[in-house]
């Protein structure tokens, strides 16, 4: 069975055929993360921080750490600044370095700027993931030294120069030379996570039905281990957790053996809920006036004030238990065992100190 090996200092991760689904945390990226994006360039890592341990909270099993910031403030005071091979790699560093002080979670370092992968893996723990290379002459040629170089595995996109083709058989074609051209270096088919690219569902139809066809082969024909950006197969459509919960099911029973994603249900903001109870008293109902926030969301089902694990968690490890990934369901019973409500901690069932009681 082919197995993909990414480690911090003192924890394993997994990718592989007979083994859970690989949930990579995709939340440390400033792109399209405005308010992200603005603290970084003012020195502020706390949203990080507060990420990567929220992504591991709700089972993210390695964290994706982009560096792709733009400086907007910084450029006008020198122009450097509007240069991403200026920006990214002191960026990189840092940011590995401050995940790597909260949580030993498995990194995954994600950049398109040849320095910044290289600062990433010379701060990285471990054995990190690297993300990415594709199958452009001059990506394979500056990535894929690194790649044999720190002894990593390595996310491959399946384009090259002529861009990304719809045609899936061209896909194959491409991952087939990343993978071919990786041996050349020395470096192992197990080590190549290929990425086949999901394109939208609402812009293509046969885009779900593409990708369990490519998983397939990538498995079967090249041996090699998959992901993707789950979120790509929704984008631009109503519901997109609902798409998103019953595709990653299927790409699991095609084949796919990991997926980059958010693993957290994002908490509801105050002003969410200040229109909510807005709504609740216009219509006429009456409710406690010492119910807090918390209990107010999971009433009117918003979800919660804090972050938690989101559907598409509970529709992996749900997959993870029918696929036998989880034998005996022990890791399906621990998602969903109810937390001991506040002051019955320690009680058993029923809320009665000491557990069950024995009969006379």
């Amino acid at each position: 069975m082919t197995r993909t090996i990414v480690e911090s200092k003192t924890k394993t991760a997994i990718i592989g055929f007979d083994q859970p689904f690989c949930v990579i945390g995709e939340r440390i990226n400033p792109t399209g993360r405005k308010i992200l994006n603005e603290e970084l360039e003012r020195g502020d890592f706390s949203r990080v921080e507060a990420d990567a341990l929220a992504q591991v909270a709700a089972g993210a099993n390695i964290l994706d750490i982009n560096s792709g910031a733009v400086f907007s403030n910084k450029m006008a005071e020198d122009p450097r600044y509007a240069d991403n091979n200026f920006v990214e790699p002191t960026l990189m560093r840092e940011l590995v370095q401050r995940v790597q002080a909260i949580t030993d979670c498995p990194l995954c370092i994600d950049s398109s700027v040849p320095g910044a992968l290289e600062n990433g893996l010379a701060a990285a723990e471990g054995r990190p993931l690297l993300n990415s290379v594709t199958g452009e002459e001059e990506r394979l040629e500056l990535v894929l030294p690194l790649v044999k170089k720190y002894n990593v595995p390595v996310v491959a996109i399946s384009n090259d120069d002529t861009g990304i083709s719809e045609d899936p058989d061209v896909r194959f074609a491409v991952a087939k030379k990343i993978v071919e051209r990786a041996a050349d270096f020395g470096i192992p088919a197990h080590d190549i996570v290929v990425d086949p690219l999901v394109m939208p569902i609402g812009a293509m139809g046969t885009a779900g039905l593409q990708v369990f066809t490519l998983v397939r082969r990538l498995r079967e024909e090249l041996g090699v281990n998959t992901t993707c950006g789950a979120s790509n197969i929704s984008f631009g459509l109503p519901n997109r957790h609902g798409i998103n919960n019953a595709f990653l099911p299927m790409a699991m029973t095609a084949g796919m053996t990991s997926a980059i994603m958010n693993p957290v249900a994002l908490p509801v903001g105050p002003t969410r809920i200040a229109e909510k109870r807005a709504e609740v008293a216009a219509a006429g109902l009456i409710l406690p006036e010492d119910m807090d926030d918390e209990t107010f969301c999971i009433l009117f089902g918003l979800g919660s004030t804090k972050p938690k694990p989101g559907k598409e968690m509970e529709a992996i490890r749900a997959a993870n238990f029918l696929t036998n990934n989880d034998e005996g369901g022990g890791a399906w019973i621990a998602f969903n065992r109810q937390p001991p409500k506040a002051g019955q901690e320690g009680r058993g069932r029923d809320a009665r100190t000491g557990g069950r009681r024995r009969r006379a």
